[in-house]
């Protein structure tokens, strides 16, 4: 009991019940407290589901499907390294975007359009973000299934865990963005007859070795509400949901609620990386799919070409962090401007190489003992001389002793042979 009301935390977990499943019990809790408990369907056993998976669709046939799609993959799909699937995040970041009322128009524009749902638009949208978190054209994630739509008769109405995460591979090559997004819905429809295979059984159809997982990033399309209970609708008086939250234990997480008419995106994500930065490349990732799909030469404009960053973090890579004009001391040479850091602070750390350190002042007493050799041999201003020293202390006083000299230094690459040195 806090501040004169009463709270409850409804806590659940997956190995017993999903979403579905908690709404089922949230709506028989609220019937029981208006004294509706008569009205009630009569349960269902949900032993009936594990028969009707069990009598589906053969062990065999799911093998055959996953090696057909995963035979070739031979590493994770793991964006940012992240590769811990076992739930070892202790904490993550999450930001959750609405997307513009009329990008989600134009998204189910071109979703009927090309005859496909918005969610293969979607899932080809998060292919392409993870293929340049990766670095791959093939990209594999897991995929969050209903597993209700060949549960049975009355599986829309039984407590238990019904949902199934199973891997997708999309290749994002230089296929236009309506090939793709085609290519993308038939994979869907495809894997819609092995909702209940098990995981496991898909992962190893790939070439991945364990213990390194198949994919650490999650796409979870679902179709909400977007106030699931009010004060006004719920028939519940007094009963106000505060907060809901869910987490699974995937490094990366895409959940995208479909709203009939607007979409909003989640992202949950370890915190070494920015969930905001995550839901703004999906979202300019969408919008480029939207400009491009449908036109007659979309196929001339490649998935892989395609960009993801969005303008402000586009400035910020190419602009802001390029803006280093600084102040120069032009009317000085290099060597002269490290002599100015010799007077100033002689003693400071000014050059480190394995285990040999050396200050500016002996950095600066080495150089100019090899600049006054070299003054002895007759260089002098307008003079170039060779370098041809591997990385170390050496090569950095050779270069500034003739400089020192009035020379200039020309660098050999060390690896080429004598002759090509020569020339």
């Amino acid at each position: 009991r806090v501040n004169g009301r009463w709270l409850l935390q409804l806590l659940t977990h997956h190995l017993a019940i999903d979403h579905t499943a908690l709404d089922i019990l949230v709506e028989e809790i609220r019937m029981i407290q208006q004294d509706r408990a008569a009205e009630l369907a009569p349960a269902l056993p949900f032993r009936n589901f594990v028969a009707q998976a069990r009598l589906g669709v053969s062990a065999a046939e799911h093998e055959t499907f996953f090696t057909r799609m995963l035979s070739d993959i031979d590493e994770p799909s793991a964006p940012y390294g992240l590769l811990d699937v076992q739930g070892g995040v202790a904490e993550l970041d999450e930001a959750r975007l609405v997307l513009p009322d009329d990008l989600a128009e134009t998204l189910r524009a071109q979703a009927r359009t090309l005859g496909v749902s918005a969610a293969s638009l979607m899932h080809l949208a998060w292919a392409q973000v993870l293929s340049k978190l990766t670095g791959r054209q093939e990209v594999v994630f897991g995929t969050v299934l209903f597993g209700r739509m060949q549960g049975g008769a009355g599986a829309d109405r039984v407590l238990g865990m019904f949902i199934n995460t199973l891997p997708v591979r999309i290749s994002i090559g230089d296929r236009g963005v309506a090939e793709g997004v085609r290519g993308t819905h038939a994979l869907l429809t495809q894997l819609l007859r092995h909702e209940h295979a098990p995981l496991a059984l898909a992962q190893r159809c790939s070439a991945v070795q364990a213990p390194l997982p198949l994919f650490s990033s999650l796409l979870n399309y679902r179709h909400s509400q977007r106030n699931e209970v009010t004060d006004a609708d719920s028939g519940w008086d007094g009963v106000v949901v505060l907060t809901t939250a869910d987490r699974s234990t995937y490094p990366l997480t895409l959940s995208v609620d479909d709203f009939g008419e607007g979409f909003a995106l989640t992202v949950q994500v370890d915190r070494s990386v920015s969930a905001g930065r995550i839901c703004a490349y999906m979202q300019t990732a969408l919008e480029h799919f939207t400009s491009l799909a449908g036109r007659p030469k979309d196929t001339e404009t490649s998935l892989l070409s395609m960009d993801i960053l969005p303008d402000t973090e586009r400035s910020l890579v190419l602009s802001d962090w390029n803006a280093t004009d600084a102040a120069y001391p032009s009317e000085l040479g290099v060597h002269q401007v490290f002599e100015q850091q010799v007077a100033l602070r002689p003693q400071a750390v000014a050059l480190v190489h394995d285990q040999k350190t050396l200050s500016y002042a002996e950095l600066n007493a080495h150089a100019n003992r090899l600049a006054h050799h070299l003054i002895a041999q007759g260089i002098g201003a307008g003079d170039c001389v060779a370098t041809c020293l591997e990385r170390s202390a050496g090569l950095v006083i050779a270069q500034l002793a003739i400089l020192k000299a009035g020379a200039a230094y020309v660098p050999l690459d060390a690896v080429l042979p004598p002759a090509r040195q020569a020339a």
